[in-house]
């Protein structure tokens, strides 16, 4: 099948190659020149692990292509999959102007019957205003169906290839058959194909993020109480986890959620109830939650240095905001980069694949370390924010030689207090007892 992909950022790139992967023909679309070049020339815009080696693949074996020409690649295909990025402000408002260009210029290019597949995140009531815009610059029929996705950064080609469920938002029978022809290979182990309205489709993809950010949240503020009354979280999470009602995924207390997803979709989702005058003071207070988390783990440093943090040499592990990617869009480390620098701390940085974005980043006003270790040299602390597997089960001696002070502000609890205590550390997690 001939598949056009509008937009080459992460959604984008993921989804199209996948599919090529499985044999159709693939036209990914972008208006952004150097990238194509560059995608062209297999060199890759961000990481996500095993995509390089598809695309590579994929584009050797002429299933894959880039091009800026949107009307070229419209012409010839049934289906236009848009993959366009819908930023939301801090406060939850959204902006549909990327999506609606390119669903105005996809029916100018349009000659012939499309099926227009929305990937884009878009709140509810987007399918028909793009349709709105179609039957406004086309005279040709279309269908617009909202097919969200519910790729993981650092995982995103295993959640493609192994969907936990596909979520179709169409009416008519005989688009939602061809979709579920196109996504068939990857439901052979017996996951669900959902077909339901649009609305609901488009809503699908906001109730997954709240309810995800809603438990995260909820693990910190008990984290809070744990630390109140000297009990550990790790072992209240164990056994909550093991409740066949709850589960044992995203109860991992922290510094907080980042990325690009969560924040927006739950600002976004209480912006959408604020507009209908529905109360969701439980959904407002989701991000409140998390950005207390922040503050207070940060606090928590300030109080430990005092007015000595000035010159103190910082070491962080860990960047992106979360492992296997090299995504800082709303990442818990740039808040403590920032208000660390902004305290005289000096910071250095090491993280496996975020190096070139923290220097484009901060220049010369941080310090990026080739290696973990190297970044303890001298260091009067170090705190863990993103949990790569490296930073696991690390040599303790050899730290604790590196380091000026043996202090450890663990953001994602990897170490055990006993085993740091034996080694010497002073040590610092969450809804834990300080050792």
């Amino acid at each position: 099948m001939k598949i056009t992909i509008v937009g080459t950022g992460y959604q984008g790139l993921v989804v199209g190659t996948c599919l090529a992967e499985n044999g159709h023909q693939i036209t990914c679309v972008d208006r952004d020149a150097e990238r194509i070049k560059n995608l062209s020339e297999y060199r890759m815009p961000f990481h996500e692990p095993g995509l390089e080696e598809l695309v590579t693949r994929n584009l050797e074996e002429d299933r894959l292509a880039f091009t800026t020409d949107l009307s070229e690649a419209v012409a010839d295909c049934l289906m236009v999959f848009l993959c366009v990025g819908t930023p939301a402000k801090s406060n939850g408002e959204y902006d549909l102007s990327y999506p609606l260009a390119a669903v105005k210029q996809i029916a100018q290019a349009m000659t012939g019957y499309r099926i227009i597949v929305n990937k884009s995140t878009c709140p509810p009531g987007s399918c028909e205003t793009m349709e709105a815009v179609l039957r406004e610059n086309t005279e040709h029929a279309f269908d617009v169906v909202a097919n969200p996705d519910f790729l993981k950064e650092g995982a995103a080609i295993d959640d493609f290839m192994r969907p936990d469920r596909i979520v179709v938002g169409c009416s008519d029978v005989r688009v939602r058959e061809i979709l579920k022809e196109l996504y068939s290979p990857f439901l052979r182990t017996g996951r669900p194909f959902l077909v339901m309205s649009q609305r609901s489709a488009e809503m699908m993809k906001y109730a997954v993020n709240v309810m995800l950010a809603a438990r995260i949240s909820l693990m910190n503020q008990l984290a809070d109480i744990c630390s109140a009354y000297d009990a550990d979280i790790n072992e209240v999470r164990e056994a909550l986890g093991s409740d066949s009602r709850i589960g044992s995924t995203f109860l991992f207390p922290g510094i907080g959620y980042g990325g690009p997803g969560l924040p927006r979709d739950v600002a976004t989702c209480v912006r959408l109830a604020q507009d209908k005058g529905v109360v969701c003071d439980l959904i407002e207070s989701i991000n409140n939650v998390n950005t207390r988390r922040r503050e207070h783990f940060l606090q928590t440093i300030l109080d430990y240095y005092g007015d000595g943090i000035r010159e103190k040499k910082i070491a962080l592990w860990g960047a992106s905001f979360k492992p296997r990617t090299d995504d800082l869009r709303g990442a818990p480390a740039l808040f403590l980069i920032d208000h660390l620098r902004a305290a005289g701390a000096r910071i250095v940085v090491f993280d496996p694949t975020a190096s070139t974005k923290l220097r484009e980043r901060y220049g010369d006003n941080i310090e990026v370390a080739p290696k973990y270790f190297s970044a303890l040299q001298g260091a009067d602390g170090l705190i863990i924010v993103t949990e790569w597997n490296e930073f696991r089960r690390p040599d303790y001696d050899r730290m604790g030689a590196l380091m000026r002070e043996k202090v450890i502000f663990d953001g994602r609890n990897l170490y055990t207090p006993q085993v740091m205590k034996s080694h010497g550390f002073r040590y610092f997690s969450i809804g834990r007892p300080a050792v």
